[in-house]
């Protein structure tokens, strides 16, 4: 059966790689992002050909264009809305909070109290993140109190409660997931793995904020896409899903084997400098609960996984050098 599928933040990582697998599927897929289309290296759905027919794009900013977005959900009725847009950077948020605020909580607050009382609306997915819960030691179980490190975890808190208490009043069906650090294919030039991999095939030095010592788990964008997509279809309203390996890797070890995988000596291409205000020593998530409610698990390993990514970066190494390799931010 054919759905309708409304993603907002269609432009970024993780949203462009989940309207391809929607693509791919035979849906009909609405993308809405405040910015024009990404260059086409960023959007799997313009890789290899794929058939478009079924995606329609709208330049829509929550902030400023909150009535139009309505307007063109009212008029679309998805099934589902997913929505990965925010404002996503952790160490800019300290230099304008207001903006993340602005961005995260307060626009994403009204979109929902437009929401509430649609009848056509299955399930609401909201892509949250584990910087909810700030620097933690074990696996972070998904009843885990919040405690953010930084404003852009406070704003993806905050939303996330208030979605809570829409759920437990209105009944309003929504889903929440929380990935660990997601890569692959794709993914933007100031992440850590296509960031350094570029650095290094650019002769630039690589910056290790802190020695690199803090630990997090990477998944692969396709376990997680697989991931959401059960969340939306079967997960329960009220309900929070983790996506993670479980396998704790430093920053340090992860770029050593970025490294090794371009065959270039590490100690020669990275600079330890200060690390990050407010950034999280570890957060690792138990996925136990979302593995048996969703019949999920992991399958793409992090020696493919980066192999996948560096080809990717290496056969489009000539456009890529054409891309911003630093975030630039749009308040």
């Amino acid at each position: 059966m054919v759905e309708k599928i409304v993603v907002i933040g269609s432009n970024c990582f993780t949203g462009a790689h989940f309207v391809n697998e929607l693509l791919n599927q035979g849906h009909e897929v609405t993308g809405i992002s405040r910015s024009r289309e990404l260059a086409p290296v960023f959007l799997p759905y313009r890789w290899n050909g794929q058939a478009t027919d079924k995606f329609t794009f709208y330049q829509q900013d929550l902030n400023r264009d909150l009535d139009k977005i309505v307007e063109i959900i009212h008029d679309i009725k998805p099934d589902y809305i997913v929505n990965f847009a925010a404002q996503g950077m952790v160490a800019e948020s300290w230099s304008t909070p207001e903006q993340w605020l602005l961005t995260n909580m307060l626009s994403a607050v009204k979109l929902h109290q437009h929401l509430k009382d649609c009848g056509f609306l299955r399930k609401f997915v909201q892509i949250s993140t584990p910087e909810v819960y700030g620097s933690c030691e074990g696996d972070v179980k998904e009843n885990v109190n919040y405690n953010p490190s930084t404003p852009y975890a406070v704003s993806k808190a905050a939303v996330d409660m208030s979605l809570m208490t829409f759920f437990r009043q209105y009944k309003f069906p929504v889903v929440f997931t929380r990935s660990a650090n997601v890569y692959g294919p794709g993914q933007q030039l100031y992440r850590v793995i296509p960031k350094a991999a570029i650095s290094f095939m650019t002769g630039a030095r690589f910056e290790l904020h802190g020695g690199g010592r803090s630990v997090r788990s990477f998944i692969h964008i396709k376990d997680v896409v697989k991931g959401t997509l059960k969340a939306m279809r079967s997960g329960k309203p009220g309900s929070i899903f983790h996506f993670s390996t479980g396998r704790a890797v430093t920053i340090r070890s992860l770029v050593k084997q970025v490294a090794q995988g371009l065959n270039v000596i590490f100690q020669d291409c990275v600079l330890d400098v200060e690390d990050r205000p407010g950034k999280d020593k570890a957060y690792l998530l138990d996925c136990t609960w979302t593995k048996k409610q969703l019949d999920w698990i992991p399958q793409v390993g992090m020696d493919d996984g980066i192999r996948q990514t560096l080809s990717w970066i290496e056969t489009n190494f000539e456009t890529l050098k054409k891309e911003p390799f630093e975030y630039i931010h749009k308040p």
